[in-house]
């Protein structure tokens, strides 16, 4: 019998410390672990989003490494949104026997679908694959009325990623390929702001997984892959007709493609989701997209709807041959609110982008005087 009573005891002296350490761990999130079985399951059986990145299972072994389980599809546009030098790795989860369809130019993902975009700093960008700090993950998920985004804020241990909807700041400081230190303030904004760039026709809507972005090149499974077959491939695309049959956009970094082509891909992947007529920006007339063939639609001496201080000194959105005259360049370079353009999602100037869109600007034949 005492010894039976010993043994309750030290079942409830563990049962003590595990809860003790159970509140301790719960008491900080920075010191929460990328895996705690009983708190995952309870909080996978309510409703999404879940608290934590780490319960949707989205990554195998230590979640920093950012390992995607099969079931994950990686992608990426050919042309890349610029924010503050970022890097980025993307993802997307379609439900079990559901599938994306192509119909005429549009790409449409089922309802349940999840995207998943990782934002990180390698801390020496000429070792883009060494050491990083991941900043946030950002998911938006396919629900039965549309479209919603969470913002995911990861911990300085880098073991988990905790929802935050208001957003966040946050100072970052790499080495940049130059072997200059760098110092930002990341701004990581709150679910409100992300309809800002996320928006056609008043609704949420995803950037980057449109066909003419996902119909270029990439390494999946270590081979160089077009990647609306490899959806299709793998049974999660219908509609695919080969990509000679569908639009496609090309990688602005590449400075062996024509710089016409260049410049309008940087337009439409940075500008394009607010500039067209199903943005926020259709009453500027200033429509940005890859297509657009029309001079005064993509602003050459084209005067400004109502830009006021955004404007600065100068009357037109593009002079030809004169790029430094042009709104264009002038919102490009600036940092200031109410003059930077975009809007949000950049405390940076993107010098590579700015010198592309000048240099194309100096490329067009000047107006008679």
């Amino acid at each position: 019998m005492k010894r039976k009573i010993n043994s309750i005891f030290c079942i409830i002296g563990i049962l003590f410390l595990l809860a003790f350490s159970a509140c301790k761990t719960e008491s900080s999130e920075e010191s929460k672990t990328a895996f705690d079985p009983q708190k995952e399951s309870e909080e996978a059986d309510g409703d999404l989003p879940y608290r934590w990145l780490s319960t949707y299972g989205f990554f195998e072994g230590d979640l920093k490494n950012l390992s995607p389980i099969e079931e994950l599809i990686p992608y990426e546009p050919a042309s890349s949104l610029f924010t503050d030098y970022a890097h980025k790795s993307r993802f997307v989860w379609m439900p079990e026997g559901e599938k994306a369809k192509i119909s005429g130019d549009e790409l449409d993902l089922p309802v349940g679908s999840i995207l998943i975009k990782n934002f990180y700093y390698p801390e020496d960008f000429s070792k883009p694959t060494g050491d990083r700090r991941i900043i946030e993950t950002r998911l938006m998920i396919h629900q039965a009325n549309g479209w919603e985004a969470f913002p995911y804020i990861w911990n300085d241990s880098q073991t988990d990623a905790v929802l935050k909807v208001v957003g966040g700041e946050t100072q970052v400081k790499y080495q940049d390929e130059n072997g200059k230190n760098q110092v930002i303030n990341y701004l990581i904004p709150n679910k409100n702001q992300c309809k800002t760039c996320h928006n056609k026709n008043e609704k949420l809507d995803p950037l980057g997984v449109e066909v003419k972005h996902l119909n270029s090149e990439k390494k999946i499974k270590g081979e160089s892959v077009n990647q609306l077959a490899f959806w299709a491939n793998e049974g999660k695309l219908e509609g695919f007709l080969g990509e000679n049959r569908h639009p496609k956009m090309v990688d602005y970094s590449n400075e062996s493609l024509p710089l016409a082509e260049r410049a309008k891909a940087y337009l439409d992947i940075n500008c394009a989701h607010c500039h067209r007529e199903e943005g926020p920006a259709s009453t500027s007339g200033l429509f940005l997209g890859y297509d657009q063939n029309d001079p005064l639609k993509l602003g050459i001496n084209k005067t400004p709807v109502a830009a006021g201080n955004g404007a600065g000194s100068f009357q037109f959105d593009i002079v030809p041959g004169k790029a430094d005259e042009s709104i264009l360049i002038h919102r490009m370079k600036s940092t200031e609110v109410g003059v930077a353009m975009p809007e949000i999602g950049r405390t940076t100037i993107h010098q590579e982008g700015v010198e592309l869109i000048r240099a194309w600007i100096n490329s067009m034949e000047s107006s008679p005087n």
